[in-house]
C-alpha cells in the first residue's frame, strides 16, 4: 500500500509540473495573426497640392476594392505588391482623406491623410520674340493658346490596365533641374501655374520614354511645342515638350528607353531644355515627385 501511494504521488507530481510548466502559445498566436493584419502605406511622408500619393497594400491578399474617399481607384502591381495613385489637384482646397482597401480575405484595412498647403511662389516670365513678344496681345493669344492645347491633351484616351511592369525612370541620361513644378509665372498681366518639371538639355539630346506605353500625341503645339504623349495605361501619362524633332507616330508602342526625340526650345520656350508633365487620371502631378517613388529602397 504505501508502495502504491509512492508511485501515486509521484506520478500525480509530474502532471502537476508538467500542467504549470506548459509554455502558454496564446500570446505568440495573437502575435502571428497580428502581424498578418493588412496596412497601408503611403507615400510622400508629407503631401503636397500637385503631389501623387502612392498607396501600398501591405498584405498576402490581393485588395479586392481601394477607396480613396468611397472614390474606386485602380490598382496595379510593382515590386511584388499592390499599389494605387490618386493624384492631389493643385488647386484643391479639401486637406483630409481616408482611404480603405477591401482585400480578398474580406479583411479590410483603413488610412487617413492630411494635404500640407504649398507655399506660394511667384516668378517673372516675359514671351519670346516668336511668339509676340511682351505685349498684351501675344499674352492673350498664349493664354487662348494655351487652352486650346490643354484641351487637346485632356481628351487623351488611356488603356484600362498597366501598359509596363518595370520602373519609371528619368527621360535623359544626365539629369540637371532648371525649374520645379508649382509655382506661378507672371507673364505680362496673366499667371500660369507651371505644373511640369524642366530639365537642363542642349538642342539635339536624345530624350527617352520614361516607361512602356503607347504614343497619343504626337504633334506640333503653339504654346508647348513639339510634344510627345505617351499612355502608360491605367490614367498614367507622361509628357515630352519644347522638341525640334520628333521620332514616333501616334499609336505607336514603345519600350523604357526608347528614344522619342531630342530637346530644343520649340513653342514657349526661352532657351533650350526639356519639360516633362505627368498626368494621373487628367491631373498633372510633380514629375520629381512622381518619379522617386520609383527609386526608394
Amino acid at each position: 500500500m504505501k508502495i502504491f501511494l509512492s508511485i501515486t504521488t509521484i506520478i500525480l507530481v509530474v502532471v502537476l509540473g508538467i500542467f504549470i510548466l506548459k509554455p502558454d502559445f496564446s500570446n505568440s498566436v495573437i502575435s502571428k495573426k497580428e502581424s498578418s493584419l493588412p496596412t497601408i502605406s503611403i507615400y510622400p511622408a508629407v503631401i503636397y497640392p500637385g503631389d501623387p500619393v502612392f498607396i501600398t497594400i501591405n498584405s498576402s491578399s490581393t485588395p479586392t476594392v481601394v477607396l480613396f474617399d468611397k472614390k474606386p481607384l485602380k490598382t496595379f502591381q510593382y515590386d511584388g505588391k499592390s499599389h494605387a495613385v490618386v493624384p492631389i489637384d493643385f488647386s484643391t482646397k479639401v486637406f483630409k482623406h481616408t482611404i480603405a482597401a477591401t482585400l480578398s480575405n474580406k479583411m479590410i484595412a483603413t488610412t487617413s491623410i492630411t494635404i500640407t498647403p504649398r507655399e506660394k511662389i511667384e516668378k517673372p516670365l516675359g514671351i519670346p520674340a516668336k511668339l509676340g513678344g511682351n505685349t498684351p496681345e501675344a499674352s492673350k493669344a498664349l493664354v487662348k493658346n494655351l487652352a486650346a492645347e490643354n484641351f487637346t491633351l485632356n481628351s487623351i484616351k488611356t488603356a484600362s490596365t498597366t501598359l509596363w511592369t518595370e520602373n519609371f525612370s528619368y527621360p535623359l541620361s544626365y539629369i540637371f533641374v532648371t525649374d520645379n513644378y508649382g509655382y506661378d509665372r507672371k507673364t505680362v498681366g496673366q499667371t500660369i501655374v507651371h505644373k511640369g518639371t524642366d530639365f537642363r538639355a542642349l538642342t539635339g539630346i536624345e530624350v527617352m520614354v520614361m516607361n512602356s506605353g503607347v504614343v497619343e500625341i504626337a504633334t506640333k503645339y503653339t504654346v508647348y511645342g513639339n510634344t510627345v504623349v505617351v499612355d502608360h495605361g491605367s490614367g498614367i501619362h507622361t509628357m515630352y515638350m519644347h522638341l525640334p524633332k520628333i521620332n514616333v507616330k501616334k499609336g505607336e508602342r514603345v519600350k523604357k528607353g526608347d528614344i522619342l526625340g531630342l530637346s530644343g526650345e520649340t513653342g514657349y520656350a526661352g532657351a533650350p531644355h526639356l519639360h516633362i508633365s505627368v498626368r494621373v487620371n487628367g491631373i498633372s502631378i510633380d514629375p520629381l515627385t512622381f518619379l522617386k517613388f520609383f527609386t526608394l529602397e
